[in-house]
């Protein structure tokens, strides 16, 4: 693992904002600010999403509009949901992976401190409070709290991720008419794969997937389920990693035949088959 970068107590620079330009070299759709929240002309907010109201409305508008244009279908509205769901989620949760990740350090990130700018594809967050371990070189920074260990610091990801998600679930939930078992899958499927997307990205995939299962090992409330990474083997004894998702995202009502490859209904058959093909 790199050695965490170092950040002067005193520096203006957050801690945390080297893990957000990483994301922004390794998304290139996506650009990530440390900053305050955006407000109207497009941008939205986790507050403003909890509250389920118009922002909401306005937010699942977009995958609305996108369904149609792309697939020439239009989705019934708790599948429109679980892809407005899944979008927020799945970027959201990099906000607090990748700085753990990468710097071993976990943001603390309110709902009113995170915006998204889908047309544009900018996210801010507003990271002010964090935890780290005592070794790390921004420990003495004013906002750092130290945990002992790399197990406290794990609890610390899994709390802070919580605290953002939970009222955002809670808001989509009615929508996309599952109940907070299947909303926690999905939260734990974010977590894991996002964070998996990435490690791939960085080439460090294999320790991307052991600090998941360590992070999410299936017995973590709220959280349901784990990483819970697999090997299947394919021609000529190569092996492919694999997880199935504790929830589904309803991609295949609209292109069965291209059901997420970590989707319970695709095959291991399948997925060899796709894999391979890579």
């Amino acid at each position: 693992m790199p050695a965490a970068s170092p950040v002067p107590p005193g520096s203006p620079i957050s801690p945390i904002a080297g893990a957000y330009a990483r994301m922004t070299e390794l998304l290139p759709a996506v650009t990530v600010v440390t900053g305050p929240p955006g407000h109207g002309d497009g941008w939205v907010t986790a507050t403003g999403l909890a509250a389920g109201g118009g922002e909401l409305d306005a937010y699942l508008a977009w995958d609305e509009a996108q369904v149609l244009r792309d697939y020439g279908l239009r989705a019934r509205p708790d599948v429109v949901a679980s892809f407005g769901l899944h979008r927020y989620a799945w970027h959201v949760c990099l906000l607090f992976t990748l700085p753990w990740f990468l710097d071993r350090r976990v943001p603390r990130l309110p709902g009113r401190a995170v915006s998204l700018h889908r047309a544009d594809g900018r996210i801010t967050a507003d990271a002010g409070e964090f935890s780290c371990l005592p070794g790390d070189p921004a420990a003495a920074h004013p906002r750092a709290t130290t945990v002992p260990d790399e197990e406290a610091l794990r609890r610390e990801l899994r709390t802070a991720v919580a605290a953002h998600l939970s009222p955002v679930l809670e808001a989509f939930g009615p929508r996309m008419r599952r109940g907070p078992r299947a909303l926690w899958g999905m939260a734990t499927d974010e977590t894991a794969e996002g964070l998996w997307h990435l490690g791939r990205l960085l080439g460090e995939e294999e320790r991307a997937r052991r600090e998941l299962e360590l992070l999410l090992p299936g017995a973590t409330a709220p959280y349901v389920g784990g990483a819970a990474f697999r090997e299947l083997t394919g021609p000529g004894g190569r092996t492919f990693p694999t997880r199935d998702r504790a929830s589904c995202c309803f991609f295949y009502t609209l292109r069965p035949e291209d059901a997420c490859i970590t989707c319970p209904r695709t095959a291991d058959a399948d997925r060899v088959a796709r894999l391979s093909a890579c």
